[in-house]
């Protein structure tokens, strides 16, 4: 079983607002496991010290090929080769917030919750991350 997991950085947000990409950024990585998967964020991915892991599942897969080539059906895959910082890294994404909001109150909707009081929070954009990176 490996570990899926989608993280977040305040110092990749602040770039990505700096160069016109929002502050939506979200990173999208498989490892085989949760020590594997802090190694990886201790090896400063994209150049930033920060991230904080949101959102992680076991999984069968081995390869993060395929739920990020999912996910970009759904949202811009940040290419990175326009940007020197992301040094050939193909893992971040922006993320629309009104996607994310869509998705919940229509799940919400559905189910007979009252969808008046939704408030977007991180943790929500990750949980949409995973559903659409492994469906």
């Amino acid at each position: 079983m490996a570990l899926i997991f989608v993280t977040h950085s305040k110092q990749v947000a602040e770039w990505g607002g700096d160069v016109g990409l929002g502050k939506n950024l979200f990173l999208l990585e498989i490892r085989p496991d949760e020590e594997a998967a802090l190694a990886f964020l201790a090896e400063k991915p994209c150049g930033a010290d920060d991230w904080k892991i949101l959102k992680k599942e076991e999984t069968e897969l081995e390869d993060c090929a395929g739920p990020q080539n999912k996910l970009a059906l759904k949202e811009k895959r940040i290419d990175p080769g326009l940007y020197p910082r992301l040094r050939g890294f193909g893992g971040l994404f922006k993320i629309k917030p009104e996607n994310v909001e869509n998705h919940f109150l229509v799940k919400k909707a559905l189910e007979g919750l009252d969808t008046s009081s939704f408030k977007l929070k991180p943790a929500d954009i990750a949980a949409y991350i995973l559903h659409n990176a492994l469906k």
